[in-house]
């Protein structure tokens, strides 16, 4: 049986278009992570493309509005000091659970360990266990990406992706056997 949550901090929030997606550097620039960080959580399965994955070289990955959503909770619990382990813990245990969408969760941490709060009554029990805990307002945290992304160049899925006809090597390669 799978279980709707609505968001603990947050009113009503639009729908979005899922046939539109950014590339990686965009989603770097609206969450606030390198591309090397958004590579490895990709190649990792820790946050993946949903709109288009990678498949090979000269394509682009295409990350939709929750991916980069969650992209930016993800940093926000790395900047206030939750480990990576912890984080991706956290996440392989609500995706078992049926949780697929984890942009419409909240998150609660004591910076130690993140835990998915599903009341009110968890929240209160969180920070009457004497534990300094914070929480992240997804709907906040949602209008902040809206925002940034609103400046920042999109990809429609069904576009053509920009496939070079050979890489740096190949062009090298071709260059010294003409001349």
């Amino acid at each position: 049986m799978t279980r709707t949550q609505g968001l603990l901090f947050d009113d009503d929030l639009p729908s979005l278009n899922d046939s539109i997606g950014y590339r990686g550097p965009t989603a770097c620039r609206a969450a606030g992570i390198t591309y090397r960080q958004l590579d490895y959580w990709a190649r990792t399965g820790l946050v993946e493309p949903t709109v288009r994955s990678a498949t090979g070289s000269g394509t682009h990955r295409l990350y939709s509005f929750r991916d980069v959503l969650v992209l930016k909770v993800v940093k926000r619990l790395l900047d206030t000091g939750v480990s990576l382990q912890q984080i991706r813990a956290a996440v392989v245990h609500l995706r078992e659970r049926g949780v697929e969408d984890l942009a419409q969760i909240t998150l609660m941490s004591d910076g130690a360990s993140v835990y998915e709060c599903t009341s009110a009554d968890e929240v209160i029990d969180l920070v009457q266990g004497g534990q300094g805990v914070f929480g992240i307002a997804v709907g906040r945290v949602w209008r902040e990406v809206e925002g940034t992304l609103a400046t920042l160049p999109t990809e429609r899925l069904d576009a053509p992706q920009d496939v070079p006809a050979h890489d740096e090597l190949s062009a090298r390669r071709q260059a010294r056997s003409a001349g």
